[in-house]
């Protein structure tokens, strides 16, 4: 076979599960964008069950849902154009399915990278899917109930202050809240990262704590990057969890070390 064959039957398999990824991802977004979750009651506990209703679906009682936990009180929600709560409820949707998705998603890489890796690599891919997924919607739970209420409330007691009437634009807001919640699924990753990059050769446990002062720069460029405002204060709300992780993920990674050590210390002995 071809040099020039082989780069082909790659991009043909990667298509092949790029399309499996993204036909699971629109089926579910057109399940939320179609049904409504009517609740029941059953034995003191309230269950929800789908039924027809593309005006008032999931997506929509999604997007009401943050509407009320995430909008500060004195903040009123608009559209200000045709169709964007509609859009509003397809970016939600796309999230939704995203993370329904993602052990689906996880494996379609792993499978796709199998080939090419060696066999511990693999090991290592199989041991971190699971914690990754759990990190990942960690990280977007984190963010929901603990760092977007209170950065939106900080950044519009400005307006309050000016004794202002605040508008949010439904567009801005979604994409507001959808920045947030993929920065936090994404850098939750970081402990995984460390130690798949560390178990795979690839650096040593001292690495980590060699270079804190240059992960901690990079960490709070980051912050500063993915915030919206420039006061300086906001971006603490991702810099600080991150380096609270980074800081858990080296500590997981110089146990395991001194673990490996032991036996072998034990048995020089």
């Amino acid at each position: 076979m071809s040099e020039l064959e082989e780069i082909s039957g790659h991009l043909e398999e990667l298509r092949k599960r790029v399309l499996r990824i993204v036909i699971i991802v629109i089926a579910i977004m057109a399940f939320l964008l179609t049904f409504h979750a009517e609740p029941i009651e059953f034995a003191g506990l309230v269950f929800y069950y789908p039924t027809p209703e593309p005006l008032h679906n999931i997506a929509a009682q999604i997007t009401d849902l943050m509407r009320m936990k995430l909008v500060p009180e004195q903040v009123d929600l608009i559209q200000t154009a045709p169709g964007q709560a509609f859009f509003a409820q397809v970016y939600i949707a796309a999230l939704v399915g995203i993370i329904i998705s993602m052990p689906i998603i996880i494996r379609e890489i792993a499978e796709f990278l199998k080939p090419a890796l060696k066999e511990n690599e693999i090991h290592i891919g199989r041991t971190v899917t699971l914690p990754a997924l759990g990190l990942f919607i960690g990280g977007c739970l984190f963010s929901y109930y603990l760092v977007i209420p209170y950065i939106l409330e900080f950044l519009y007691k400005y307006g309050e202050s000016s004794g202002l009437v605040t508008f949010l634009n439904i567009m801005d807001f979604i994409a507001f809240v959808l920045q947030f919640l993929l920065a936090f699924g994404i850098s939750f990753q970081l402990p995984l990262i460390m130690y798949a990059a560390t178990t795979s050769g690839m650096t040593d446990a001292s690495f980590w704590r060699k270079n804190i002062r240059y992960a901690i720069i990079i960490i709070v460029i980051f912050g500063a990057i993915i915030t919206p405002d420039g006061s300086g204060v906001t971006m603490w709300f991702i810099a600080g969890p991150m380096i609270a992780l980074y800081f858990a993920g080296m500590g997981i990674i110089e146990r395991r070390e001194r673990k490996i050590r032991k036996p072998n210390t034990v048995k020089n002995l």
